[in-house]
């Protein structure tokens, strides 16, 4: 394999909910989930049969025709959304999802996008222009033009940044919690004043839940808390449950600014994929996710009291445990040692994203072993 990822730490060969086992036998509880992607953990049993089903059925069929899985998952998407004129188009990757919602923003007509200052949007070129980390885009310059950046979470900053040439900006990004810098939320405030001034200026308002999506912050969608409808909406990580899928859904004008022949992938709605995701829909329900804001808030409120850790920020099971010392990172590493795998987004921040479906005592063992883990980083 090539060196990109470095050198893995462990082997994982099995799992089994919230757990997952090395090539030595030793277990772990992951609280990672695959980068928040495990929503239903690992060999959840209607995942399993789905899949296995499908694959006996029908394992592909591309995109020159329709299968029943992808088109029953567009039908329940469009229904997460809540808007009629809501479509659907599949990809493989979260990436490709944003690459979509990148071209849907050229098929505008206009060429700005205006995207935050630290977010993450992919490593395929279009979602990596778009994405506001230098380090990870100027090694692969150039990329594709027209994008700026703005501060996260300042709309005066933005509003001015829209008004140099508000005809000419076609969509505005952003996530609602910015995961890959350390778990940081928009305010519902900041949400509310893009949708107007999206509305203002007739831009699509572009909102990135491939992490937060399924249920992850304790709303189906994040952005559902602040009260707005955006335009575009791109989804992947958990809607799979470990399959790869990713979702761009357009509404409104941004639902038919693709055309025939526009864009396609030959994977996107595999038919498996589909099976897969429609598992996830069936387990994440009303109350599943109501569930999943009850266990986040317990996760707090237990890693609120530890020494170590200032404060802990996020929604749901996507959260970031701001510590007081710069040791994420040793953390992440002596947790291996504790049979716990956690997250380092940045040296003084814990990204805590477990399986949606951990148990309350699987929780209280979570918390066991990171405060044995923080009080050995603390006092090295």
């Amino acid at each position: 394999m090539m060196n990109n990822y470095g050198t893995p730490p462990v082997g994982i060969v099995s799992g089994h909910g919230a757990y997952l086992v090395d090539e030595q036998g030793n277990e772990y509880l992951d609280l990672l989930a695959g980068i928040a992607v495990n929503s239903l953990g690992t060999n959840h049993p209607a995942v399993v049969e789905a899949v296995s089903t499908q694959v006996a059925t029908l394992g592909h069929v591309s995109n020159l025709f329709a299968s029943p899985p992808a088109v029953k998952l567009a039908q329940r998407l469009k229904d997460k959304v809540g808007d009629d004129s809501a479509r659907v188009i599949f990809s493989n990757s979260g990436a490709e999802a944003n690459e979509a919602a990148f071209k849907l923003a050229r098929l505008t007509g206009r060429r700005r996008i205006l995207a935050a200052n630290n977010g993450f949007h992919g490593r395929t070129m279009g979602s990596l222009a778009m994405t506001g980390q230098p380090s990870k885009r100027d090694i692969f310059g150039p990329l594709p033009g027209g994008v700026e950046f703005y501060p996260y979470g300042d709309i005066d900053y933005l509003r001015a940044l829209v008004e140099i040439n508000p005809a000419d900006t076609a969509a505005i990004i952003l996530e609602p919690i910015q995961g890959e810098t350390g778990v940081i939320p928009a305010t519902i405030e900041f949400l509310q004043d893009i949708r107007a001034l999206c509305d203002e200026h007739g831009i699509l308002m572009m909102v990135d839940e491939v992490q937060t999506g399924v249920g992850r912050t304790g709303s189906f969608f994040a952005f559902e808390k602040a009260g707005i409808l955006p335009d575009v909406i791109t989804m992947a990580k958990g809607l799979g449950a470990g399959l790869p899928i990713g979702a761009c859904i357009g509404v409104g004008k941004a639902a038919t600014l693709f055309g025939p022949g526009s864009h396609g992938t030959t994977f996107g709605g595999n038919p498996v994929a589909c099976a897969a995701a429609n598992a996830v829909l069936d387990v994440v329900d009303e109350q599943f996710v109501a569930d999943v804001q009850t266990k986040g808030e317990k996760f707090t409120a237990a890693l609120e009291k530890l020494a170590l850790v200032d404060h802990v920020r996020g929604s749901g099971l996507l959260l970031g445990v701001v510590l007081k010392q710069a040791v994420a990172k040793q953390a992440v590493a002596k947790a291996l040692e504790h049979g716990l795998i956690i997250n380092a987004p940045s040296d003084n921040v814990v990204r805590i994203a477990p399986p949606l479906i951990i148990a309350d005592a699987d929780i209280d063992v979570a918390i066991e072993k990171i405060t044995a883990v923080f009080d050995v980083v603390s006092d090295e």
